[in-house]
């Protein structure tokens, strides 16, 4: 197991280079892009019907990845305690945020005060519940705000990003508390919940579009424009899961995970 833990984190940092990424980046890009959309979007049987553009006016691989869909796709959750998924994916893990302020995802420990950048900022969510979501290259990535509320912290961290999908998780170093990550805070009437959005490999994949101070549920926050991950934090007793918290579960933005209870 370390064997292949090492031989992974080997090939992945090889290719995982300023010149690696500029090159990608360049090329989804860029009109040469172009012809691939069609394969891509049969390769990974995107549903055409939910574009809000015909496919054909997507002028680069990009902006098809990063599309919009048509009004009414998504049905958001509006009980006013629920919490609605930020976005399109897949139920990776969810748990217990331990005493020592860690998550134990994929049997691997992760640090919330490392993910946050301090222990003052994981204080509150000591004993609290996580939930990491997975956005696969098939997944929509526009990412939705879960809850109504003010936002009261937005703030990135981490330099370089490494796969978050499955072997990811289970060979990568921390790259749920390392990778290039964007944190926002939402203060709603009961509690306080963390939107924790991962860079993704190769591409810091998180553009933030919304920067108002007030944020309505479901209403759009920022986009992947690589496959990714967020991670929802709830502080202690102020979350309870819905039926749809099982490890694997598939999941559309707006469905509701759960809903609030309050919190300290």
């Amino acid at each position: 197991m370390r064997l292949k833990a090492a031989l992974y984190r080997f090939f992945i940092e090889l290719t995982n280079g300023p010149f690696t990424s500029a090159a990608i980046r360049k090329f989804t890009n860029s009109r040469m892009s172009r012809p691939f959309i069609k394969s891509y979007a049969a390769f990974y049987q995107i549903n055409k019907e939910e574009l809000a553009k015909d496919i054909h006016a997507y002028p680069t691989l990009h902006s098809f990845f990063t599309r919009r869909l048509k009004e009414g796709a998504r049905k958001v959750d509006h009980i006013p305690d629920s919490v609605a998924s930020p976005v399109d994916g897949i139920i990776e893990d969810a748990g217990t945020i331990t005493s020592g302020r860690e998550i134990i995802a994929k049997g691997k420990s992760y640090s919330i005060a490392e993910m946050l950048g301090g222990k003052l900022q994981a204080e509150k969510y000591e004993g609290g519940t996580y939930i990491i979501i997975y956005l696969s290259p098939s997944h929509y990535h526009r990412i939705h705000s879960p809850v109504s509320g003010r936002v009261v912290n937005c703030y990135s961290l981490g330099k370089r990003s490494f796969p978050v999908n499955r072997l990811g998780l289970k060979f990568g170093r921390s790259v749920l508390a390392k990778n290039y990550r964007v944190i926002t805070e939402i203060s709603s009437e009961k509690t306080t919940v963390a939107l924790v959005k991962v860079g993704a490999m190769l591409i810091n994949s998180v553009v933030v579009t919304n920067r108002k101070h007030e944020w309505k549920k479901g209403e759009e926050a920022a986009y992947f424009s690589f496959g990714s991950t967020v991670l929802l934090l709830f502080q202690k007793g102020a979350f309870v899961p819905g039926d749809l918290m099982k490890p694997s579960c598939e999941i559309r933005m707006g469905d509701p995970l759960g809903r609030l209870t309050g919190g300290k």
